[in-house]
């Protein structure tokens, strides 16, 4: 069906490693060498020479390039702007996005394909982003425009980049398991040290964003004081990596898991982000019953080997303080003051933004004194898309989640199973967080794109079951 793309190589192969050792030790000896300024064009221009090098010759490989990209990106931006000075925006910031907007070839190759086949979901909530970009070319300035263009498309062409694959469904498995493992371990074992320590750039860093953007949701920049955010930009978009990447740890067998759950939980609980809590305990509650009885029993197991380690290091100094106050804003109800200012918010534009018939364009910013830009995707869907290209890209969503729920290869697999409940756990944040736009966006566009390839994978299977031989070479 998708003939197109070239054959994924092995990941481990040398060429692909050694193109990425050169990108990291090039950065590192930039800013060893105090000629960081230089890396704020390199380093994204670099980005993209190897992503496009990974994405033609290693498609698979290129996904968790891409991944890693999100994850590390905007830990690079403040080592160079503590070493050159403050700088926003920041051209470093693109490196992701530029990197993950490469699909848009497939997506054009594929095109015909994919409209007439299963590729539809994502040319249909594709087609309403690029209506809401008409409708903001004509209201609002062309820089404006592109840089939200490529926060709502980027998602959704890096999900069909992943779902186009789906014949490698075994590959992009082990790739999604392999980044998230080291992933999850890497971030949080920094985001406790982001915590406890504060380095000095994280302190640069924050101390900009609370004297020049007036920014102060983020903590304060001294020890203990930081609301974890870790190697990424803000801890609510962590946060969101980390539940999909602990919920996905209960489907992984290696001797790290426990390092990278341990550290991960919890830094995850010093993100201090209390949707990002509740998405996770939803995840949990759509993984369990998907598995079969002997696969929940050993997830409740694992579940409370994983209570014994977080638990006791979370009740201890001088992390329970912060963990336990933030847990009882939850009964606190009416009185929150977060609660109180979004409620507002939601009272002030909800009906506006449900008049909204064609849409204000892709580009128009939320500005209420009560609700930020991103603190909904409802009102971000509405106001930017309207009626009009709201339908359709939600309907493009619903297809690929329905997609997904059919999945039968989840009682089975743990892996397909943590992926559906990523799927979940993400769209239940879309009162509270933009989780259609970059950085949420790749969460939920990259597992929906991943649970209708395990699908399609699925249904090609049982189509042509493997042979006797075949399984035997297995």
């Amino acid at each position: 069906m998708y003939s197109t793309q070239p054959q994924p190589k092995s990941p481990q192969l040398s060429e692909p490693w050694l193109l990425v050792g050169c990108l990291i030790a090039f950065t590192a000896l930039c800013l060893v060498a105090n000629v960081a300024s230089i890396l704020r064009l390199v380093f994204p221009a670099g980005s993209l020479a190897v992503g496009a090098l990974l994405f033609f010759r290693y498609p698979i490989f290129y996904i968790g390039f891409t991944w890693w990209l999100w994850f590390l990106t905007p830990f690079v931006r403040r080592l160079i702007d503590w070493e050159v000075g403050w700088l926003d925006p920041n051209p470093v910031l693109l490196a992701p996005f530029i990197v993950a907007f490469l699909p848009i070839l497939t997506l054009l190759v594929q095109l015909p394909k994919a409209i007439k086949g299963n590729g539809l979901p994502f040319v249909i909530s594709a087609a309403a982003v690029l209506y809401g970009t008409f409708i903001g070319f004509l209201a609002y300035s062309s820089q404006t425009v592109i840089v939200a263009l490529l926060n709502w498309l980027t998602p959704i062409l890096f999900g069909y980049y992943i779902f186009s694959h789906w014949r490698n469904f075994p590959e992009l498995k082990r790739v999604f398991e392999k980044t998230f493992l080291w992933g999850v371990l890497v971030m949080g074992i920094y985001g406790v040290i982001q915590f406890l320590v504060a380095p000095i750039w994280d302190q640069y860093w924050l101390q900009n964003l609370i004297n020049v953007l007036k920014i102060y949701s983020f903590g304060t920049p001294n020890p203990l004081g930081i609301r974890v955010f870790s190697t990424m930009h803000s801890p609510q978009p962590f946060a969101t990596y980390m539940v999909a990447g602990l919920l996905l740890l209960f489907a992984i067998k290696s001797p790290f898991k426990i390092a990278s759950s341990a550290f991960g939980y919890l830094a995850f609980l010093l993100t201090l982000a209390r949707t990002s809590w509740l998405s996770w305990f939803i995840g949990l509650v759509v993984f369990i019953p998907s598995l079969k009885p002997r696969l929940q029993m050993r997830l409740i197991v694992t579940l409370m080997v994983m209570s014994l380690i977080v638990l006791p290091l979370a009740m201890i100094e001088p992390f329970s303080t912060v963990i336990s106050s933030r847990f009882q804003t939850f009964f606190v109800g009416q009185q929150d003051g977060s609660f109180i200012d979004r409620s507002l918010g939601y009272a002030n534009l909800l009906s506006e933004a449900f008049s909204e018939i064609e849409g204000r364009g892709v580009g128009y910013v939320i500005r209420d004194a009560n609700i930020g830009g991103n603190d909904s995707g409802i009102l971000t869907l509405l106001l930017n898309l309207g009626w009009f290209g709201a339908i359709p890209y939600v309907a493009g969503m619903a297809l690929l989640v329905v997609n997904a729920l059919q999945t039968r290869q989840a009682s089975n697999d743990p892996f397909v199973g943590a992926c559906r409940a990523i799927v979940i756990a993400t769209i239940s944040q879309i009162s509270l967080n933009t989780v259609f736009l970059t950085p949420f966006g790749i969460v939920l566009w990259g597992f929906m794109g991943l649970t209708a390839a395990a699908r399609l994978y699925e249904t090609q299977q049982a189509a042509n079951p493997p042979s006797i031989q075949t399984l035997l070479d297995r």
